[in-house]
């Protein structure tokens, strides 16, 4: 706090010894143990002051948008994270809200066509698949005749 080492704090204590003595001095240490206490409560008591003259006078906002000014990053995650918060409570009757059910439905009968799409497709393989392999099947069977 004052920037005092041991050997200066060893003479200070020394001086002391001498000018108050021996008995009056654990008292002289307890008055400015009580004292140094004081202080320490009055300056916070004096900083919670300030911290809510701070707080009533808008400090805290334009801190945060200081903050925010310098930390776009940041900002820009808290503009994301209250639009996400912001979703879950849409109403469903609203204008949105239809427009949303309505993109659903449509979205399922798109991926209900496309599944359909597939299955015919991997039918229409299959098959064509058995056809080639009849066809293959029937090349091999007049060879194996004419070998016998």
């Amino acid at each position: 706090m004052f920037d005092l080492g041991w050997t200066e704090m060893l003479v200070i204590g020394i001086v002391a010894l001498i000018v108050i003595g021996p008995k009056d001095l654990p008292v002289m240490f307890r008055t400015l143990g009580q004292f140094v206490g004081k202080a320490k409560g009055m300056a916070r008591e004096f900083s919670r002051a300030m911290n809510d003259a701070a707080d009533d006078a808008g400090v805290k906002d334009i801190s945060k948008g200081l903050r925010a000014a310098t930390n776009p990053v940041n900002s820009a995650m808290d503009g994301v994270k209250k639009a996400a918060s912001d979703l879950g409570s849409f109403d469903p009757d609203s204008e949105t809200g239809k427009l949303a059910a309505e993109r659903a439905e449509q979205t399922k009968k798109i991926q209900a066509a496309t599944a359909r799409a597939a299955a015919d497709r991997k039918v229409r393989e299959a098959e064509e698949a058995q056809a080639k392999a009849a066809e293959l099947e029937a090349a091999a069977a007049p060879e194996q005749k004419s070998e016998t």
